[in-house]
């Protein structure tokens, strides 16, 4: 189970623990199933209120918000890291240990959402987090698959409530203006607040991909092309990669914990999600902001760094409270490498899908030392963005 980070964070963290082990599957699946047998030790199994809920710290949720409940992060991740590890080819042993704990969190995500479908943060004021919704929505849809290749029920229960909330969503996370409307981030009984920052990538994470027919999730089409420039936009996109927190929204810092200051793993988020939702020029121009920051941190990217505008020859501020090395960034490297590839397995089917961003934003490169169905996996793209897959595991059909 990977630790958050060096030095101020130098110990497991259950959601990022998650979101590391999720980003790493491409170089194996014994992080993941080592972080998911570790959080299904700690889960409440005592009937009653909570039960399936993973316990996991408060954290900062923002300027003028409540703390972000990491526990309920942890809990809608667990069976979406369970399903995407099944892709990679986790051995059957080790899914049938893990799936009674995915059931629970289910389970507990059914209890938890109230009569509109949302999941609300902890506290006895109602708040709303877009993510938290994209999150569950992909816990439901992800768990819904797990359940239905496991021969286990409520697959299509699953598959109805997911269903049902996009138009819901849509309704009521979304504001519309002259410029083609903008996601609102968190409903409040005083309102919605719609400032935009890195975080509202989440809506475009599905985990649905596979490398050939784009991803719908919480957004429409037309919705998710307006997110899809807004991420794309100098006020969001730096140069360096994506701000927490949009140039022109009120209370804006450069270094911002979650005000301003570029998060390696948000803007890894985004550039998976531009990818899979079909908007490659958007992903490309965050890829390639990434890699030029990395280039001036020595390769080894930090958990954030200064949201400051780039300029010619200038370069990305260090942040003086990030974690480095960072077990997120780490894990965001290995992501973005893989969404430059468009790398997508489906081990169970015997698939194995290769789709490189056409515009081959970091030219040609060979990806080598990667793991799928426990066999190595090496792949080369080319620089017009064609892919090649030089080994994988026997039986494979290659696809894309």
């Amino acid at each position: 189970m990977l630790a958050a980070g060096v030095p101020w964070r130098a110990r497991p963290v259950p959601a990022e623990a998650l979101r590391a082990a999720r980003m790493a599957l491409p170089l194996g699946t014994g992080a993941a199933a080592g972080t998911l047998r570790a959080l299904a030790r700690t889960q409440h199994t005592a009937p009653g209120e909570g039960a399936g809920f993973i316990p996991g710290p408060l954290r900062d949720g923002g300027p003028g918000l409540p703390p972000v409940c990491t526990g309920t992060e942890a809990t809608l991740a667990f069976p979406v890291v369970l399903a995407e590890a099944r892709r990679w080819g986790l051995p059957d042993g080790e899914l049938a240990e893990l799936l009674p704990a995915a059931e629970r969190c289910l389970r507990w995500l059914r209890a938890a959402a109230d009569e509109d479908g949302y999941v609300p943060e902890p506290g006895s004021v109602r708040v709303l987090r877009a993510e938290t919704q994209a999150h569950a929505h992909r816990a439901a849809m992800l768990g819904a698959d797990l359940l239905e290749a496991c021969g286990r029920p409520g697959a299509e229960e699953w598959r109805s409530w997911a269903g049902r909330l996009p138009t819901r969503f849509r309704a009521d996370f979304w504001i519309d203006d002259r410029g083609g409307g903008r996601p609102v981030a968190v409903r409040t009984p005083g309102g919605p607040r719609p400032h935009l920052g890195g975080a509202a990538a989440h809506l475009l994470d599905t985990g649905l991909g596979d490398g050939v027919r784009p991803a719908c999730g919480l957004l429409d089409p037309v919705r998710t092309g307006r997110l899809a420039r807004l991420l794309g936009s100098p006020a969001l996109d730096s140069g360096w990669g994506l701000r927490g927190l949009g140039e022109v929204e009120p209370g804006f810092n450069p270094f911002g914990h979650r005000t301003g200051a570029v998060r390696v793993y948000e803007t890894a988020v985004a550039v998976a999600g531009l990818a899979a939702s079909g908007h490659e020029q958007e992903a490309a121009a965050l890829l390639d902001g990434l890699v030029r920051a990395a280039e001036a941190f020595a390769y080894r990217l930090p958990e954030m760094y200064g949201g400051g505008r780039h300029t010619a020859g200038g370069a990305p501020v260090p942040h003086p409270a990030a974690c480095r090395p960072s077990a997120l960034s780490a894990a965001s490297a290995v992501h973005l490498l893989t969404t430059a590839a468009g790398i997508r397995p489906d081990v169970p089917a015997g698939l194995l899908a290769v789709r490189p961003l056409r515009s081959a934003p970091l030219g040609a490169f060979r990806l080598s030392g990667l793991a799928v169905a426990g066999e190595p996996l090496a792949v080369r793209v080319g620089g017009i963005g064609l892919g090649l897959v030089e080994a994988a595991a026997p039986g494979l059909r290659l696809g894309g």
